[in-house]
């Protein structure tokens, strides 16, 4: 994670960003509706910067992340990428060759380590395609860069001709990150890469990311459910809600002085160890389920769960709005006037 806070040019810009998916019904399909699971949401990602993105499941979290590396078509908006000549490209604008080359610059990691490494494929053809398959190398100096990668992920380079089945959960993530890392990316989109692992795994991957981040000089875009984990890595958080983003703000002012009531909802749920650090009050239960992005509620789309939601809240729509002069932004009506608890009560006294 990087401490510093000299601004820097973007390497990411999501503006507007829409992903509507159609729904069909009838012996013609006529499209009778669409599921809103990104809905107009801008954020900015600065080059060698961790951004993450959480919130429940159902939020449009990986949507976003899919969207983001045209796994599919936006509805509208534009995803503004910093190419490595310095230009700008709007990567909802590009097809066929032109995307095929940006995408060796943003690659991902998926969340299930043994569903996305193809069973059939030795290590070496698994984190080796990208490269084959662009000409960028092959032969020897295939398999000298394979173990290379390997050995920057915490893998033996003699176990490149087994299969994903000889390596255990996290091992099968490291396989995924050096594939990943194999065109050189300079952004890495890792969707809830961690959710499916132990708790120990977690932080042994969650440290080979940082390390990595600062060997090659990435940026992350970093989805997860898990604020503990965010945590740990992230510089930024962006909260989702039902296709929108509804907070956003240095990491720590995320965790000190929530905005959002979901934000609040969220921290609430995350654990801590230490036994004489207490938060205010109990976890905080949300009622009902995340909202249908098919049919969302009129006005703020959390205000059936919300326990402070007023008519006004009913009615309108809340804009994202900056409210600090560090960038923290939300999407609530009634941001300043709520006294919202934060992740820790600072206030408990230290045991003896």
């Amino acid at each position: 994670m990087t401490g510093s806070a000299t601004p820097r040019s973007p390497l990411l810009e999501l503006d507007d960003l829409r992903m509507h998916f159609p729904i069909r019904k009838g012996a013609f399909r006529q499209v009778v509706g669409h599921v809103k699971a990104v809905d107009g949401v801008s954020l900015r990602v600065e080059d060698g910067e961790t951004l993450g993105i959480v919130g429940e499941s159902g939020c449009g979290k990986s949507t976003l992340a899919r969207t983001v590396l045209r796994i599919y078509q936006p509805t509208s908006g534009e995803i503004r990428y910093r190419d490595r000549s310095g230009g700008t490209v709007d990567l909802a604008a590009l097809s066929g060759p032109a995307l095929k080359d940006i995408h060796r610059d943003l690659r991902m990691v998926f969340q299930d380590p043994q569903s996305s490494l193809n069973p059939r494929l030795p290590v070496i053809d698994i984190i080796g395609e990208v490269l084959s398959v662009n000409g960028i190398v092959k032969g020897r100096e295939l398999e000298h860069r394979v173990a290379d990668l390997m050995q920057s992920v915490g893998l033996r380079p003699e176990y490149m001709r087994r299969y994903p089945h000889a390596f255990s959960g996290g091992e099968r993530q490291r396989i995924g990150i050096a594939r990943a890392l194999a065109s050189n990316p300079r952004l890495v989109i890792a969707d809830e890469a961690v959710s499916a692992l132990d708790v120990s795994v977690q932080a042994q991957t969650i440290n080979l990311l940082q390390d990595l981040q600062e060997q090659f000089g990435l940026t992350y875009l970093f989805v997860a459910h898990d604020l503990s984990v965010v945590r740990h890595i992230s510089d930024n958080i962006a909260v989702m809600y039902v296709g929108h983003v509804v907070e956003k703000a240095p990491t720590e002012q995320i965790f000190s002085r929530p905005l959002h009531p979901y934000t609040e909802a969220l921290l609430s749920a995350v654990p801590i160890a230490d036994p004489r650090l207490r938060r205010h009050g109990q976890r905080i239960r949300l009622a009902g389920e995340v909202a249908d992005p098919a049919h969302p509620p009129s006005g703020c789309a959390f205000h059936p769960r919300c326990r402070y939601a007023t008519a006004l809240c009913k009615q309108e729509v809340p804009a994202l709005r900056t409210v600090t002069e560090d960038g923290h932004a939300v999407a609530c009506h009634h941001a300043e006037a709520l006294n919202l608890n934060p992740f820790v009560d600072r206030t408990v006294p230290e045991f003896n």
